[in-house]
């Protein structure tokens, strides 16, 4: 859990993935069409990766990717930044930690 948070708050906008997941795919584009430069841990790729997505259940994400945490908070998971952005809550959210400056 202590990983999780450390690597949340490297950056204003943090995804876990993995590389097979179109809904991670998803996610990930729509941030960098948003022009954001997200830090992306993939959890198929890095060592440890099955621990963090454990650590990411237990906080509550279900399916654990995408996780999307912005200003070092877990904001959740596809569902929930799409309905971020389709209510037009995502862009104030992302300039408000500095992630977004248009």
């Amino acid at each position: 859990m202590e990983r999780v948070t450390k690597l949340a708050s490297e950056k204003p906008v943090v995804i876990f993935s993995k590389t097979s997941c179109c809904m991670s795919h998803t996610i990930k584009t729509l941030f960098y069409d948003f022009g954001v430069s997200p830090a992306i841990h993939e959890l198929d790729e890095i060592p440890r990766g099955r621990e963090i997505e454990q650590a990411l259940l237990r906080l509550g994400c279900k399916p654990s990717v995408p996780a999307v945490f912005i200003g070092g908070e877990l904001v959740g998971g596809a569902n929930e930044i799409m309905s971020l952005h389709l209510n037009r809550s995502l862009i104030p959210m992302l300039k408000q930690v500095g992630a977004l400056w248009v």
